[in-house]
C-alpha cells in the first residue's frame, strides 16, 4: 500500500511541476510576443516593458491563446501596423519555441 501512495505522490508532484513549467514558458512566450509587437509599434523602452507585462496579463482573461492574439492584434491594428491574425499566430508559435529553448537552457 505504501508503494502505491508513494507512486501517487510522485505523479502528483510531477504533474504540478509540469504545470508550473508550462505556465513559466507561456509567460515567457507572451513577453517575447509583447516585445515583438512593441518593436513594430515603435514603443519606448519604458513603454515596451509595460506592454510586455500587459500581454502577459492578457493571457489570464480566458483559457487558451485567443485572449493574447486578440490583444496583440488589436493593439497592432490600432497602431497602424500592417499585420494580420495569421502573422500574430505564426509569431506566437515561433516565440513559444524560443521561450521553451530559453527555459530549458536555464534549467
Amino acid at each position: 500500500m505504501t508503494d502505491f501512495k508513494d507512486r501517487e505522490r510522485a505523479e502528483e508532484a510531477k504533474f504540478a511541476m509540469d504545470e508550473e513549467t508550462a505556465f513559466k514558458i507561456a509567460a515567457r512566450r507572451n513577453r517575447l510576443v509583447g516585445e515583438w509587437a512593441a518593436e513594430l509599434m515603435k514603443l519606448t523602452p519604458e513603454e515596451t516593458d509595460a506592454y510586455k507585462k500587459a500581454v502577459v496579463q492578457a493571457d489570464f482573461e480566458e483559457a487558451g491563446d485567443e485572449d493574447v492574439i486578440r490583444k496583440v492584434l488589436g493593439d497592432l491594428v490600432q497602431a497602424g501596423c500592417d499585420v494580420d491574425e495569421a502573422k500574430v499566430r505564426a509569431i506566437l508559435e515561433e516565440k513559444a519555441v524560443e521561450a521553451k529553448r530559453q527555459f530549458m537552457s536555464e534549467s
